[in-house]
């Protein structure tokens, strides 16, 4: 009996935090535990039922308040305290933290399970502060922002530091977005709220432990539980802000490269597009829009007039076409730029210790960098934009804002370089966001941004994976990319489609990687100049294949911009990964080479040459359909699917609704008043769901005005009779009209009757499907029996 004692104490002390940390009080201020310890303070604050955040300020230093990550205020919660002689408990109605008083450790626990616990807890080592926890052996982690390293990320300490890796391929540790967040196969999550530079060890010595070390700041951490992967990801977004309802021209085509040179050249491209009647929507301008050279010119910020003569009568008629048109800008002010003597004076660059302009050399020259944190350095970059905006501009492309140099040295009126290097992207989204908020108020920015933080997603920023290599291994992480940053609430992440960096010339490629960008969340085309990026410049074959998937991404604007309107009021990503689909499943956990795009489709990229077949599994709680040919798969199986050259292996649930429309050549005719409405029948689905968002695709907070319509369908099947309800929903300042749709049944049995509304109407059959003609009307539902 002794020796059980004795192994019992031994096991408690392994896992007690600091041995030197004792316990001395603890009170209670209104929603929050305040608990002293030998070297300082605790702070546990429930912002939720389902997310604690927990501060420990060491003694002798004050609480810093100012989070750059969080946004959301502590709710009211139904919290109680109960204590015993060896512990304290503080319960929501979901989460819990334990405090065991002697040894001393912290557990936080949901729903009468353990998430994680503090380990050591709060300590200094080689000029690092660190938090660490107790990992248990079974749990894959994600999270710690833009990577490529297999979707489990434990085993690696990874550094927190914004930097770009030109030319990747399958293995990259470090990218232009590092974030301090961390989520679990067990469905939580934590966030470590603090900016500095620093590490996240996801337990490289094998020993269950996570760490997180910095150099400096807050020793804030938010711990986030949830019911499911989109329950914990809407707590997040709710914790940190949820990602604005982009405009829906943002959806569709961009004309991009590196870059055009001159105005006649954007004109020539755009008039190519609408001769060959490929859909675009914008036309992004790289940095020849303010200099003829590469070096020296940049932070110029105005039109090279010799190449651009008459900048506003250009983006006019592109507008006029349906055209937007997107500049890229940067942070740095060379030496040599015009603006360089106008930012001197008015001190809004970065500093040195002496309060004079920090200057650096780079590839683009000798440089300083605008102080963002400065207020008259945010001011001064915001008035370039308003400018821009105000001459016809439509959105902006904020590069190398990692910073992509940023030496230490430099200061700024937020901190040093290393406080605040990894929130400069974030920030500078910020101030756009915030200047349209305050200037164009009714417009929907776009922010197009290589680099960010925790919680950039509020201010619509739409970041990209960087400078990948145009090849096959460049290719095959897109996927885990985007997947990893939509779990951390960056819904938006994409690639240049085609490849970026490089000259490899490879048809299938662009085609393969075109196929993929339909199903991912923006589709824009982009490379360096050795190969053009656009379809219009590609041989005939290939631009006649590629033709096909941009009038296939703007057939499915309806659904892809209602699975955007889902991303902005839940914080669910775009791009899935399939154990949403079943969390239970532990093959998925890792399975990043198919997802879910939105809660219907399911995709497979093709990312090797000459790939005849693709191993498939199918989620089992649903039938579902290849979305091309209707041939059917059973969920819970896995097979071999045969490939074809102009698509990807693509799948439809069954009980799905997916709304489509015809191709159109930009958004400026997108139209629900006639569409689409594909319906996948499936025995073993006798009720579902689907919806339809719609709104003018361009006022800001549209749905919070009122001003939004939804369209809402229902299916159930009983006694051999299929009854599809139609209903719109209509905002208190929206004006609907009635509509007809084309509903096209898939999988559907021998149909001996079909009713609209009481009446029996006509319908055609073809192969696989059975169409019939249905009103859409905005004062009462529309009710389809199929007998």
């Amino acid at each position: 009996m002794r020796k059980i004692i004795v192994f019992l104490l031994f096991s408690s002390l392994a896992l007690a935090q600091n041995a030197n940390r004792k316990f001395e009080s603890f009170k209670k201020n209104n929603q929050s535990l305040e608990v002293t310890t030998s070297d300082g303070v605790y702070t546990f604050q429930p912002y939720s039922d389902k997310i604690i955040s927990t501060s420990f300020v060491p003694n002798g230093e004050k609480a810093n308040p100012k989070s750059h990550a969080v946004v959301a205020s502590p709710q009211k919660v139904n919290l109680k305290i109960t204590t015993t002689p060896t512990s304290i408990q503080m319960a929501t109605n979901g989460i819990v933290v334990v405090i065991e008083k002697m040894p001393f450790k912290i557990s936080y626990l949901y729903k009468n399970k353990e998430l994680i616990s503090e380990k050591t807890g709060y300590f200094k080592k080689d000029n690092h502060e660190i938090l660490d926890f107790n990992l248990d052996n079974t749990e894959i982690l994600y999270g710690t922002g833009e990577r490529v390293l297999g979707m489990n990320r434990r085993g690696h300490r990874l550094q927190l530091y914004n930097k770009a890796h030109y030319g990747y391929e399958t293995h990259s540790e470090l990218m232009n977005f590092t974030m301090p967040l961390v989520l679990s196969s067990k469905i939580y999550a934590v966030h470590f709220d603090n900016a500095p530079i620093g590490y996240l060890d996801l337990d490289s010595k094998k020993d269950n432990t996570l760490a997180y070390e910095t150099i400096s700041g807050r020793k804030t951490y938010q711990v986030i539980a949830g019911n499911s992967w989109t329950d914990l990801i809407d707590s997040y977004t709710t914790l940190t802000g949820k990602q604005p309802l982009p405009a829906l021209w943002t959806l569709g085509n961009f004309s991009s490269r590196f870059g055009y040179h001159s105005q006649d050249e954007v004109n020539k491209t755009i008039d190519k597009y609408l001769k060959d009647g490929i859909p675009v929507d914008a036309i992004i301008l790289d940095l020849y829009w303010f200099g003829k050279e590469i070096t020296g010119t940049m932070g110029n910020l105005d039109w090279d007039k010799d190449n651009f003569p008459n900048p506003t009568k250009m983006i006019d008629d592109l507008n006029q076409k349906g055209v937007k048109t997107v500049l890229i800008t940067e942070p740095f002010i060379t030496t040599t730029s015009s603006k360089w003597n106008e930012t001197v004076e008015k001190k809004v660059l970065a500093t040195d210790k002496d309060g004079k302009p920090f200057t650096f050399d780079f590839f683009f020259g000798n440089t300083g960098i605008v102080d963002i944190f400065n207020p008259d350095g945010k001011q001064w970059f915001w008035d370039v934009y308003k400018r821009l905006i105000q001459q016809g501009v439509g959105g902006f492309w904020g590069d190398l804002g990692e910073p992509e140099v940023f030496p230490s040295a430099a200061i700024t009126k937020g901190g040093t370089a290393d406080e605040v290097h990894n929130i400069y992207g974030h920030h500078w989204a910020e101030l756009i966001a915030e200047g349209y908020k305050k200037d164009f108020s009714a417009t929907r920015p776009f922010i197009l941004m290589r680099s960010g933080y925790s919680g950039s997603q509020r201010f619509g920023m739409m970041p990209w994976t960087g400078d990948v290599n145009r090849t096959w291994g460049g290719l095959q992480p897109q996927t885990e990319i985007s997947l990893q940053m939509g779990l951390q609430g960056i819904g938006y992440m994409h690639s240049d489609l085609g490849g970026f960096a490089g000259d490899y010339y490879d048809n299938e490629l662009y085609l393969r990687w075109l196929q993929y960008g339909v199903f991912q969340p923006i589709f824009r085309p982009h490379a360096q100049q050795e190969v053009p990026s656009e379809p219009v410049f590609k041989d005939i074959v290939t631009k006649a294949n590629a033709k096909k998937q941009v009038e296939l991404r703007y057939q499915l604007l309806p659904y892809n911009y209602t699975i955007a309107f889902e991303n902005n009021q839940k914080g669910t990503p775009l791009m899935r990964p399939l154990f949403f689909e079943e969390p239970e499943n532990k093959t998925l956990q890792t399975v990043a080479h198919t997802y879910l795009w939105g809660n219907d489709f399911l995709v497979h990229p093709i990312t090797e040459a000459g790939k005849k077949s693709a191993e498939i599994y199918f989620p089992k709680n649903n039938t579902w359909f290849d979305f091309y040919s209707d041939a059917k798969y059973q969920g819970g199986s896995t097979a071999n699917v045969a490939t074809a050259t102009d698509h990807i292996p693509v799948f439809v649930r069954g009980g799905a609704f997916i709304p489509m429309i015809k191709t159109i050549q930009n958004t400026t005719k997108y139209s629900l008043d006639s569409f689409d409405l594909h319906y996948f029948m499936d025995e073993k689905t006798t009720n579902s769901e689907g919806k339809l968002y719609n709104d003018d695709g361009l006022t800001s907070n549209a749905f919070e005005k009122g001003n939004y319509e939804i369209l809402n369908f229902k299916a159930i099947s009983k006694n051999k009779v299929t009854t599809i309800t139609v209903a719109t929903q209509v905002g208190k300042t929206y004006t609907s009209k009635d509509k007809k749709a084309n509903l096209i049944l898939h999988n559907a049995p021998t149909a001996s009757q079909i009713k609209v509304n009481g009446v029996v109407t006509p319908f055609t059959k073809e192969s696989n499907t059975i169409n019939v003609s249905i009103p859409v009307t905005k004062n009462k539902p529309t009710l389809i029996q199929i007998q």
